[in-house]
């Protein structure tokens, strides 16, 4: 008999680890770990709902209409996972044998299975990011194939914001899609965080999106809802999508509940980002001029620590002893700040790996 609880051997979680999760108070691995607090639930529970699949739930018509509005899109679609939002999004701009170009460090690219490549037969080419995530236009330029039959056709731009925490320069994001749209390029962007990058910025969401055909949008990183992502562009590519959506098995059926977390998101927690920012910033300062350690503090939400190799493994146990999760042990390891962190939790995490240090 199989073991239902067993994790995957590709985790990066141990099993011992994945025991301890119930013990940890303070959860930094990502700000897609919130739960629904009290309010979001009852919203989810007075949905009212129909069969999404007929087009008949009316949270996720409001939902889908919400967000295109927000960023100056003619439709949406709403999808369970960003993951399958890009997908439906790469495979509804390129046909089999296009490429898409892309930043090296870009989660469409790194972090969601090749699913592009394996389900859509669509090229991916990545062009350098540096640190932050940023993109030359000289690189962008070069990636860019001629027209002739032994080249893959470049199709599609694919950018992302944010990126590892980090706001993408918007002069810089409309230099890279006007080159693009110079040489017959679409243009997508992953804007799973793009809500930080507003809070961060000062920028509208809308004003972010304008450059871009498509643009894909979450609503559990950052924003607390328990899953859901909208896609959004003109209603002849939502249509198209729509269609892939179906084929990637992506079609549910009540899923107002979801939409309602959703609504909720954007109303109550899409207002108080620049609390995790702030908790953020809050953290990276409280651990400067540690020995043996280097945080360096972001644009956002996320803080990336820098621990000698032998000591990121202990680092990780030492604090989960104490109910705090981090990790995984990757050479920068990074924290992130959300709705269920607080000011007086950034001080004990603090504390307690200050406490590691010495």
């Amino acid at each position: 008999m199989s073991n239902s609880s067993a994790l995957p051997i590709s985790s990066p979680w141990t099993a011992s680890t994945a025991a301890a999760i119930k013990r940890y108070r303070i959860d930094l691995v990502s700000d897609t770990v919130t739960k629904p607090d009290v309010g979001m639930r009852q919203a989810m529970a007075d949905a009212e709902v129909g069969d999404d699949v007929y087009g008949e739930d009316p949270m996720v018509n409001a939902l889908q209409e919400r967000v295109a509005a927000l960023l100056g899109k003619e439709a949406g679609l709403f999808m369970p996972s960003g993951t399958q939002s890009n997908l439906a999004a790469l495979l509804s701009h390129c046909e089999r044998g296009d490429e898409f170009i892309v930043g090296s460090s870009y989660h469409s690219y790194v972090y969601e299975g090749g699913g592009a490549a394996a389900l859509g037969g669509v090229v991916p080419c990545p062009v350098p990011a540096d640190e932050n995530g940023n993109l030359r236009p000289d690189d962008v330029r070069a990636a860019i194939k001629p027209d002739r039959t032994w080249f893959a056709r470049s199709r599609l731009l694919a950018l992302e914001n944010t990126v590892g925490g980090q706001v993408q320069p918007q002069e810089l994001v409309e230099r890279l899609c006007a080159l693009a749209r110079e040489q017959g390029l679409l243009l997508h962007l992953d804007g799973a965080r793009i809500w930080h990058a507003a809070a961060a910025s000062g920028l509208a969401p809308l004003q972010l999106a304008r450059p871009f055909d498509s643009v894909s949008v979450c609503l559990s990183k950052g924003l607390g809802a328990p899953a859901g992502s909208v896609l959004c562009g003109s209603r002849d590519f939502i249509g198209r999508a729509a269609r892939l959506r179906k084929t990637l098995g992506g079609g549910m059926r009540q899923a107002g509940v979801l939409a309602a977390a959703g609504h909720y998101a954007l109303s109550f927690n899409l207002p108080r980002l620049g609390i995790d920012h702030e908790n953020a910033r809050q953290l990276a300062r409280g651990l400067s001029g540690v020995p043996g350690l280097k945080a360096h503090e972001g644009h956002t939400n996320m803080v990336f620590l820098e621990v000698e190799e032998s000591r990121r493994g202990p680092l990780i146990e030492f604090l989960a002893a104490r109910g705090i999760r981090i990790g995984p042990a990757d050479s920068r390891i990074r924290l992130v700040t959300h709705l269920d962190v607080s000011r007086d939790n950034i001080r004990e995490v603090v504390d307690a790996i200050k406490a590691f240090f010495r």
